[in-house]
């Protein structure tokens, strides 16, 4: 065959693989102005589609400064979604630390695969929380798919299809989509979390907080940030590990096990610090690919940011904007290896130096470690349950009794 084919001259392949994605855009627009703060449109729009990129680690961390930035309805960027879609209510995550109800919030707040993992982590997180898992209530195995129709009604106008851009534009990009198409969903949601959470629901009450009002807050952290990020977070440590190799397996195995029976086979909170590389692993996968990739903030006046190379004066009222992955790769704070999966990256003396680069922990008007915080502690809570046992499965993430949860339930948040 190849003989016959002697004659023919040879031609590249046609056609393309599509946009470049995300990563690749924001990477162009640093090589086009050979800067890291740059000016750009993102979606959805046209309202007000205009921000300031914050695309180095050094940059980055602004976004974290309240006292700097506004975190007022930016949670979800140039838009926020229709607050029917949270029973009339703002919730914590759309607050500035400054206004009031965030504040009474705070003063007593605490803190295939896929298919297998939707099920597995909702009812893992539910029955952390609240003791009581969705499956075994009126929500059945339908809570995972109603979550996730609740979670694509608020982020709808944020991602792209690949279609046409007249016809994404006005139809995805431009309104949000009607909080109706959901409500029977949202409904089924709030009853389980009004009688599940009811001990939490309680302690809101004495806090003089409404007990709706709670209730909304508690569905939506739960969903939206516990929920949600898993959906990404535990598949894509999966993937990573997975890829590591052998060596990495048994490492994690080892440690796992050995802390775990120290502290007499309970998963306690002490146990889960002294996983020094299974901290490590879980702050790795946070670092290359962190389920909310966007940070968002609205200087509240003039003022400078500084990149590794120069400095921007930004003005009152601008909105900034990070997206965190061209952060947390940056070559110039973790080296040629920036853009690959290291498992021990965070272990020892040096390692722990780099934690100030992953920016995983929720927004407070304290300082706070910035990769403090309590996505890792649950994800490292979930792993435990994979690492225990000699083969590497997630088949069992909810065999953890509530006992052995109680304390992570009062990790401040």
């Amino acid at each position: 065959m190849a003989s016959s084919l002697g004659s023919i001259a040879a031609r590249p392949v046609p056609g393309s693989y599509g946009l470049p994605g995300q990563d690749k855009y924001f990477e162009s627009r640093v090589e086009q102005h050979g800067s890291t703060v740059v000016r750009i449109n993102v979606p959805p729009g046209p309202l007000n589609p205009r921000v300031v990129p914050l695309l180095d680690a050094k940059s980055f961390p602004v976004l974290f400064d309240v006292d700097k930035v506004k975190k007022r309805d930016v949670f979800t960027g140039t838009y926020m979604p229709s607050a029917s879609l949270t029973g009339g209510y703002r919730v914590c995550a759309y607050l500035d630390p400054s206004e009031p109800t965030h504040a009474k919030l705070e003063e007593g707040g605490k803190s295939d695969f896929n298919k297998l993992n939707d099920a597995t982590s909702f009812d893992f997180i539910c029955d952390a929380y609240f003791g009581v898992r969705p499956s075994a209530t009126d929500l059945g195995a339908g809570g995972p798919s109603k979550a996730a129709k609740w979670l694509l009604l608020q982020l709808a106008p944020l991602p792209t299809l690949g279609l046409p851009m007249f016809i994404e534009e006005p139809f995805l990009h431009t309104l949000p989509l009607p909080s109706i198409l959901v409500s029977g969903v949202y409904k089924a949601l709030y009853k389980y979390f009004s009688t599940a959470a009811s001990e939490a629901l309680d302690a809101a009450e004495s806090l003089d907080l409404s007990r709706e009002e709670a209730c909304h807050n508690l569905l939506f952290a739960t969903v939206f940030n516990s929920y949600g990020g898993f959906k990404k977070l535990f598949p894509g440590i999966l993937a990573d590990v997975s890829k590591a190799g052998e060596k990495l397996h048994q490492r994690l195995a080892a440690e796992i096990r050995t802390a775990v029976a120290e502290a007499g086979g309970e998963v306690t909170v002490a146990a889960l610090e002294k996983m020094e590389l299974t901290n490590s692993v879980v702050r790795e996968a946070l670092r290359l690919d962190p389920p909310v990739k966007f940070q968002y903030g609205r200087a509240k006046e003039e003022m400078q940011i500084e990149s590794h190379d120069a400095v921007y004066v930004v003005n009152k009222g601008e909105m900034l904007f990070g997206y965190q992955p061209c952060a947390t790769k940056d070559a110039r704070v973790f080296g040629s290896t920036a853009g690959q999966f290291v498992g021990d990256r965070f272990v020892g003396d040096e390692g722990s130096k780099l934690l100030q680069y992953v920016c995983t922990g929720p927004t407070a008007a304290r300082p706070r470690h910035p990769a403090s915080g309590t996505s890792s502690a649950r994800a490292r809570t979930w792993w435990y349950s994979s690492g225990g046992s000699s083969s590497w499965s997630c088949s069992s993430v909810t065999t953890l009794s509530l006992s052995r949860l109680e304390k992570i339930r009062s990790v401040p948040r």
